[in-house]
């Protein structure tokens, strides 16, 4: 564990995280230097996480020297990291102004999984979400995002082509990246990049409450890989649990996804369905979902225990429950994945990541009255 009270501060130097392979090219030309010369640099950062000039050997002192006096490498200061008994690790990254961010490694035999998160907090008020109930404070820069995996990778000693730790990247972290969309956008980039960390498409995720225009954006944008939070697979629960469905119902959400299966004619989706008891996880639920699956018979559906957190009036489905209701999908020919509960014992769980923000909303203030009104009632 590492605890530290370090918080970025502010500096009239550029950050050179913040920018992807044609930014930093761009950059260096405007320091009057070769283009291939950004790209040097970028395999010390990213490939092997370097952050001191002074250490790229093969790059001319003079360089070295103007970049020292313009630039920096930022990633964010981690103010504390944890592991978890099933392997899974947690950091904790300290932004401005007293906010913080988590981050999650969830290694498993075959693969490193990256949860990334794209905001201070989440605007979109998903009942079921511990981030939800932070409330928001803004969006994080491409540094703060792409910044996560450098501080992963440099804790894990990923090597990017060699020793590979984090093969996978999920933006399922704190926040919903497609409202934050260029500088996330910039940041998969960053990741794919064979000079970055050199990930195949398929490896890179990015999960969205449903922005049909943001979709269909992304779509034309990146070749990244999506998956969509749905939860129900009916506009009246769907609505109570994501109220984004609202202005997006389910069948405009379905109509943009087939979009991006059109455009992207050999790839998939995968459809999140957090499994609430007694809320969206009986027989008639899987029917409605069935029936909206059958549309698109090449995705899949990930089916999510839920993960309690404090003040939550939603509780995990029994183990009976969920195996009937993936067997019902199973045997409606809906392929059907069930996601093992990691890093529960240190809330680095799916719908746990809380971090620290200093919310712009007045939702964590009606969040503990809701807790504060739930104590004086049960005493």
């Amino acid at each position: 564990m590492v605890v530290s009270q370090a918080v970025p501060t502010t500096t009239d130097k550029v950050n050179l995280l913040d920018f992807d392979r044609q930014g930093l090219r761009d950059f260096f030309a405007q320091l009057g230097e070769k283009p291939y010369r950004a790209e040097q640099v970028m395999k010390w950062i990213y490939h092997r996480l370097e952050d001191n000039f002074e250490n790229m050997t093969d790059v001319g002192k003079t360089l070295r020297a103007k970049l020292e006096a313009s630039c920096y490498v930022g990633p964010p200061k981690t103010l504390f990291d944890k592991g978890a008994t099933d392997g899974t690790h947690k950091w904790l990254l300290g932004m401005d102004g007293g906010n913080a961010i988590e981050a999650v490694y969830i290694p498993e035999p075959t693969r490193g999984t990256l949860c990334v998160s794209s905001q201070v907090g989440c605007g979109l008020n998903c009942q079921f979400c511990s981030t939800a109930t932070q409330g928001f404070n803004r969006n994080l820069s491409t540094a703060e995002v792409i910044g996560q995996m450098w501080v992963a990778a440099k804790y894990l000693g990923n090597i990017t082509h060699q020793n590979r730790r984090i093969t996978n990247v999920v933006m399922m972290g704190m926040g919903e990246p497609l409202l934050n969309f260029d500088n996330v956008t910039k940041a998969m980039s960053l990741m794919r990049d064979d000079l970055g960390f050199g990930l195949a498409s398929k490896r890179v995720t990015l999960s969205t409450a449903g922005l049909v225009p943001m979709i269909d954006k992304l779509s034309e944008t990146i070749d990244v890989s999506l998956a969509v939070s749905l939860h129900a697979a009916n506009d009246e629960l769907r609505t109570e649990l994501v109220p984004l469905n609202k202005r997006y119902p389910i069948a405009e959400l379905m109509a943009s996804c087939q979009r991006w299966l059109d455009r992207k004619p050999r790839t998939s989706i995968t459809f999140e369905y957090t499994l609430m008891k007694g809320v969206n996880d009986q027989p008639e639920h899987a029917r409605q979902l069935i029936k909206l699956m059958r549309r698109m018979p090449q995705c899949k559906v990930n089916l999510i225990p839920f993960n309690p957190f404090p003040g939550t009036r939603f509780e995990r489905s029994d183990a009976e429950t969920i195996r009937a209701f993936q067997t019902q999908l199973l045997n409606a020919n809906v392929l059907t994945m069930l996601r093992r509960t990691r890093g529960d014992d240190i809330d680095a769980a799916c719908g746990q990541l809380k971090g620290q923000v200093l919310d712009r909303t007045r939702r964590q203030a009606e969040f503990r009255k809701r807790l504060d009104e739930g104590a004086s009632h049960a005493a």
